[in-house]
């Protein structure tokens, strides 16, 4: 059964401090703290060696936790313009050499499967960039073989999402297939904290009002291009984290097969009548569907947009753009950033956060 969150929390200062006692809430503000740190650790770890480098092939790594999406992501945001092939892969494939690029993070430093990975890559001369803690059998694996990016910033396992997603962009930007400015991808990340900030009450916060929306419901995060639909896979990831919501995520032209499911999101998105409870579903007897649309590049004259807004005309939508200027990654992090705090809002008002765990629940 789903737990119930108390929604009275959220706009409580006093109850919300101690609901979040190890601080979670300020771990989860400090992203472009990681950003700064990140991008000063990776100039001391060497990443400038990889100037110049013109690789066969560029490996992305989605070792478990935040690998999958940062991965994705990475990948959604170079293509379909990238010049070298992207090899997206939980392990490294047994052809990588020399002219190869591996990209990893970890919170795990005991991964064997990763540190036997990053050990055969640096042994074939393939240039590696692995971001993790400064210890253990993952680190000595890279020591001397590749560049290691140890945060310079405390980080809870799970918290990290900024610190990968800045080492990942750094080491693409090094390569020279993407362009990114790390300063002001902090500076914007530092302004969606301060909206998200716990002082904000719910109407005027957009992670609290976010959270609030996905309250007992079931949240169909669905991408109207493809890097909002991998930000949306960070999305599930921190929800499940710190809730216990069941999500989809899935691409919007995608979502339109699954007939059933997306019959179920048009009744539910679909004018009703104005004396009607907003929160009632004619369906079956489960959490009622929460649509909401997620768009980083595309924009308003966009087909896919139009059919989205046309089929779902009261679809929540979540399109950066519309609220900051700045470039595609500095506003698939913003968007990150904000399900990240909104996942962290709905789990301290329910209860299912916390622990002493990597990713314990409060009650384990």
């Amino acid at each position: 059964m789903t737990a119930v969150p108390d929604d009275s929390l959220l706009d409580d200062l006093s109850r919300l401090g101690e609901a979040d006692p190890e601080g979670m809430l300020r771990a989860g503000a400090m992203a472009g703290a990681q950003v700064r740190a990140t991008a000063e650790a990776s100039v001391e770890a060497g990443i400038d060696r990889l100037e110049g480098v013109r690789p066969r092939a560029v490996v992305l790594m989605t070792r478990p936790g935040l690998g999958p999406a940062v991965s994705r992501l990475l990948a959604e945001l170079l293509l379909p313009a990238c010049p070298v092939p992207l090899v997206i892969t939980d392990v490294v494939p047994p052809w990588v050499g020399a002219l190869d690029v591996v990209i990893a993070h970890t919170d795990d430093p005991g991964d064997v499967q990763l540190a036997e990975d990053v050990d055969r890559a640096g042994r074939r001369g393939a240039g590696v960039v692995l971001t993790g803690p400064g210890e253990g059998p993952v680190a000595a694996a890279a020591a001397g073989n590749g560049v290691l990016i140890s945060p310079r910033l405390p980080v809870r396992p799970g918290f990290g999402f900024p610190t990968a997603f800045t080492s990942g962009l750094l080491a693409l930007k090094t390569l020279g297939l993407l362009r990114v400015d790390a300063n002001s991808l902090a500076d914007e990340l530092d302004r969606e904290a301060e909206r998200d900030h716990p002082q904000h009450e719910s109407f005027v916060n957009p992670a609290k009002s976010l959270a609030l929306r996905l309250a007992e419901h079931s949240p169909l995060l669905w991408g109207l291009d493809h890097v909002a639909t991998a930000v949306g896979r960070h999305a599930v990831q921190v929800l499940g984290t710190h809730t216990d919501l069941v999500c989809d995520v899935v691409g919007f032209p995608q979502a339109n097969s699954r007939t059933a499911l997306f019959r179920a999101a048009v009744r539910a998105t679909s004018e009703r009548d104005i004396f009607a409870d907003p929160d009632t579903f004619d369906g079956p007897a489960a959490l009622p569907p929460r649509v909401v649309l997620l768009a980083v590049r595309a924009q308003p004259g966009d087909p896919v947009r139009r059919q989205a807004h046309e089929t779902l005309p009261a679809a929540d939508l979540i399109a950066p753009a519309e609220e900051i200027t700045a470039d595609e990654p500095t506003r698939a992090a913003v968007l990150a950033l904000r399900f990240e705090l909104a996942a962290l809002y709905l789990g301290l008002a329910a209860g299912t956060t916390g622990g002493s765990g990597r990713y314990a629940p409060a009650t384990a």
